[in-house]
């Protein structure tokens, strides 16, 4: 039965206390404390905790509970680590289904992380998508070559990467030649550390990246906002990053489908005077065929002997459907006494014989 390791919940525990008084107090009170930053003061906590009591049988961190990277023995035990691809594979169908699945999925993840990053940077740089994504994928290349993983970037890196003060690519640079070094020269040290002190550190930068006043601010934006946004969250939770992004993206596009329903057209009555009534209908600038029945269900709620001036003069695109709709409409409007003005760019029609050949002698607008 597994048991709760008191040693690793020891340096779970210290290691957040230090990152939020680092955050909270320490970091305010002199440039050492924002030079030296709080995670690598809890790695380092947690380092010699694993240290001192390695001995101790009640507080002793069991080896799978630390960093575990490969020591290599000499120069020729470390580039041994690398190996090339298989060429003989490439005709393997499963491997072309694995490929392009790792590259949908990190191509997402990237697209998202970029956009996450931006939002929280503060000089608000505007990251190039195209040439993010080519990058990815010429390390993806390089990276296949020497038998590594793919690469993707990674928020967590990305937002510690700006909370530590890095401003410019030369910081991810370095990051990635310091990593190369550590794996190289100190990878005994490296093994040292405790993953519960890892944990800390990622618990506090995802805190930032989704504290509760993000949930209030999304819940503020009202129902189109939040529910897509609490959906992908517990797709993500308890699924995975993929199945969550693709129930967002499908609760998204049903919210916009909705509102595109909804603001299809506007209606205004002016006058009911003399028994008839005065309806203006202003069609949007955009009119599609999932405006088709919004339009259509207006148009046959109109009672009888009514003047339905139809405004279109800053709709830019109008859908064949909702054109043939019009048409059968104007036919049924002469036995419901409906009369028709319709109201365009190109003037004034009373009572238009064919919307159809009207639409067609409309000029094209972008």
């Amino acid at each position: 039965m597994e048991t709760i390791s008191l040693g690793s919940t020891i340096v779970g525990v210290v290691g957040l206390a230090i990152l939020i008084l680092w955050d909270r107090v320490l970091s305010k009170k002199g440039k050492i404390f924002q030079l030296v930053q709080g995670p690598l003061v809890a790695v380092v906590v947690g380092i010699v905790f694993y240290m001192i009591t390695k001995d101790n049988e009640a507080l002793a961190i069991n080896a799978s509970q630390l960093v575990n990277v490969p020591v290599p023995d000499s120069l020729d035990s470390f580039l041994g680590q690398f190996s090339f691809p298989n060429f003989a594979a490439i005709g393997n169908k499963d491997i072309w289904i694995v490929a392009f699945t790792i590259a949908l999925v990190a191509s997402l993840e990237t697209l998202l992380c970029v956009e996450a990053t931006d939002k929280i940077d503060p000089n608000k740089n505007v990251t190039p998508t195209n040439r993010e994504l080519l990058a990815q994928g010429t390390g993806n290349i390089l990276s296949g070559m020497i038998g590594g993983l793919p690469i993707t970037q990674v928020i967590v890196r990305s937002s510690a990467n700006i909370q530590s003060g890095g401003r410019s690519k030369l910081s991810a640079i370095i990051h990635g030649f310091l990593l190369l070094i550590s794996i190289i020269i100190i990878p005994n040290l490296l093994n040292n550390i405790p993953l519960s002190a890892l944990a800390a550190v990622l618990f506090i930068v995802g805190y930032k990246l989704a504290k509760p006043a993000l949930f209030f601010q999304m819940y503020k934006l009202g129902w189109k906002q939040f529910v897509p946004f609490i959906v992908t969250i517990l797709g993500i939770v308890f699924a995975d990053l993929l199945i969550g992004i693709g129930l967002g993206l499908f609760v998204g596009i049903i919210v916009i489908l909705y509102k595109s329903y909804q603001n299809s057209h506007f209606l205004h009555i002016e006058d009911k005077s003399d028994g008839v009534h005065k309806i203006k209908m202003t069609l949007a600038e955009e009119v599609t065929f999932f405006n088709k029945g919004a339009i259509l269900k207006e148009l046959d709620s109109l009672p009888k002997n009514t003047y339905l001036e139809l405004d279109v003069r800053k709709t830019r695109y109008l859908d064949n459907d909702i054109i043939e709709i019009l048409e059968d409409f104007a036919f049924k409007a002469k036995e419901r006494n409906i009369n028709i003005k319709l109201n365009s760019e190109r003037g004034v029609v009373e009572n238009p014989e064919s919307f159809i050949d009207f639409f067609k002698l409309r000029p094209k607008t972008a």
